[in-house]
């Protein structure tokens, strides 16, 4: 984090993976879907879910809780798909990551986001942007273009994941084609 963005605030989406609390910058997140059927696409890593229909694109959809070696989860009613922009070369590509619940939209002020943990070597962690203290909890903020890496980013063209800079539905200035006070903040309510 460099020294400009210390001082003001960032916001947050927040969302729960099994008992652990992350959060992903607010700006990367188009839209918030109910859990929906997902078509799986043969050949591909068990976290690679399959596809989901937005609007008339077939967007992949990634298991979270798989990509970060936590065990499976049976769906519930707070089980959702966050579909996330990721910067990609000239343009971006939409990607859905499935949380168990997502929570509220937060907003943290940057001089109280620390660095992440060093792990040690053999712990592979550059996906982790910082971790804040909220309430009782941490939560572990994570960097959504090192979660999906440039060679995974690229992958996911072939299922139709490429977006240019004109989406349908994002605006200019906006979180992914809404205002970030539009997010709900309990969308199972």
């Amino acid at each position: 984090m460099n020294e400009e963005q210390r001082g003001g605030t960032e916001r947050f989406l927040t969302l729960n993976l099994d008992k652990e609390h992350f959060a992903l910058d607010i700006y990367s997140v188009r839209e918030i879907l109910d859990m929906t059927e997902i078509t799986r696409i043969p050949q591909t890593p068990e976290y690679m879910r399959g596809v989901v229909n937005v609007r008339g694109s077939a967007v992949p959809v990634v298991d979270l809780r798989l990509k970060f070696g936590m065990p499976a989860a049976e769906r519930t009613l707070n089980t959702r798909i966050v579909i996330l922009e990721i910067a990609r070369g000239d343009g971006s590509a939409a990607i859905g990551a499935i949380a168990d619940a997502v929570k509220e939209v937060l907003e943290i002020e940057t001089d109280r986001i620390d660095p992440p943990p060093r792990m040690g070597t053999g712990v592979k962690a550059d996906f982790i942007r910082g971790i804040a203290r909220h309430g009782e909890r941490f939560l572990l903020i994570l960097d959504a273009e090192k979660v999906f890496t440039t060679d995974e980013i690229l992958a996911l063209d072939g299922l139709g994941a490429r977006h240019g800079d004109d989406a349908p539905g994002k605006a200019a200035g906006s979180a992914g084609g809404f205002p970030p006070e539009a997010v709900p903040a309990n969308p199972a309510a």
